[in-house]
């Protein structure tokens, strides 16, 4: 993509309303623009960051044999009064033409589980998996800190479907295992631990997954010999490290990037939701679910990955894996420039090409707070040298590199 032809938005100034890292850069950077509190617009290069989250995301999950699909986010009031929720002052509400009542989805249990009726009838059809990754609402009292705390989010929900709670325990524990390869992969993994909370009217416990950070709102207890936590809200009742029973715990702030329930027949007994077993008796589906939220994620991985000059992308979600600086006005950087553009893009790696009329501290300057991992230059001193200027987001130094050795070293 060239920069001449495809304006980035990006502001010198923090904007006002800017209250934290991630909302500051990503509002400078160009990535998001703010409609209102809590809602915010994905602009190109945020909306590149979003799908590569959303489809390391969509990887994993097909990995442990969920199945996508995709639930209207309009839903009918009686859905919601048949588990007694209509009333939660958490979602969003209008009326219709029909003059019935609905409901903005801010989750899809009351949802999901009528759709499951649809594939279940013994217990041959068990276990199932299904998810979506889907645009929800949350009437938020207090949206703030950008993409963290929203009234508008993307969310990917997953739901599986079991004849008993051993099934469930089984593929309970592939979600969390898939999860953690997700962390990882978005370069979070070193940083985000499983989280004891409170199971709700569900189980006795749930885990989030906490990302620890200095800017985080959430408080845990963290057992650094377990790598676990246990959220503030449950440590009165949960005194002690579950895994190993010491009480050796260091309070540490994070942000919730996922959650995962043990629902057991909660919504099953609601909508009727049963098989035959092999004896052909009817039986309650045991359910989980199974939450990831990738806008927050994205406010998350800029919250742990930047410096006092922007944002340092992860390689796996950045919105380019080059940017490629033309520096200087002579028809040779130009030519030069073009041709390493060209090349690249032939190669199948993604560049954002500086190719504007802007002086050497701006192209500089917005390139580290966009954060692209690679930096590549074109000047009159490397063409000099049959070199381009080659600097990693985040290192210091730039290296002078051979034309003919650039796609080695970006891919290395």
């Amino acid at each position: 993509m060239k920069q001449s032809e495809q304006k980035i938005p990006t502001l010198k100034e923090t904007p006002k309303d800017a209250d934290n890292i991630s909302s500051t850069l990503l509002l400078r950077g160009g990535f998001i623009d703010k409609l209102s509190s809590g809602v915010y617009t994905f602009l190109p290069l945020g909306y590149r960051v979003l799908q590569k989250i959303e489809n390391i995301v969509r990887e994993e999950m097909n990995a442990i044999e969920a199945q996508e699909l995709l639930m209207p986010a309009l839903h009918l009031r009686d859905y919601w009064s048949k588990t007694g929720r209509w009333d939660l002052d958490v979602m969003f509400k209008t009326r219709g033409a029909d003059n019935k009542e609905y409901g903005f989805g801010w989750t899809h249990e009351e949802i999901i589980t009528p759709i499951a009726k649809r594939y279940i009838d013994s217990y041959r059809d068990l276990p199932l998996y299904l998810y979506q990754i889907q645009t929800k609402f949350r009437n938020e009292v207090r949206a703030k800190s950008g993409l963290l705390r929203t009234r508008e989010f993307s969310m990917k929900d997953l739901y599986s479907f079991h004849v008993d709670q051993e099934d469930l325990d089984n593929y309970y524990n592939r979600v969390r295992d898939a999860y953690f390869n997700i962390y990882k992969r978005l370069g979070m993994g070193d940083q985000t631990v499983l989280t004891y909370s409170s199971g709700g009217d569900f189980s006795k416990y749930s885990h989030e997954f906490q990302t620890i950070t200095e800017s985080g709102e959430d408080q845990i207890y963290f057992c650094k010999e377990c790598n676990i936590a246990v959220n503030k809200e449950i440590i009165e009742d949960q005194k002690v490290c579950p895994e190993c029973g010491k009480d050796n715990f260091e309070v540490k702030k994070a942000i919730e990037v996922g959650n995962i329930f043990k629902l057991g027949t909660r919504f099953s007994k609601a909508f009727n939701l049963t098989y035959l077993d092999d004896k052909g008796k009817s039986q309650e589906v045991i359910m989980g679910c199974y939450g990831f939220g990738p806008s927050r994620t994205m406010g998350a991985v800029v919250e742990i990955t930047h410096d006092e000059k922007g944002i340092i992308w992860p390689e796996s979600i950045s919105p380019f894996r080059v940017h490629l600086l033309s520096i200087g006005e002579s028809d040779k950087v130009k030519k030069q420039a073009d041709k390493i553009y060209s090349d690249l893009i032939k190669k199948g790696i993604e560049v954002l090409y500086d190719d504007r009329e802007e002086s050497a501290g701006i192209k500089f300057a917005e390139a580290d707070l966009i954060g692209i991992p690679y930096r590549v230059v074109v000047s009159e001193k490397t063409i000099g040298k049959s070199s381009v200027g080659l600097k990693k987001r985040g290192e210091k130094d730039e290296v002078l590199v051979k034309v003919s050795d650039l796609e080695k070293k970006i891919k290395s």
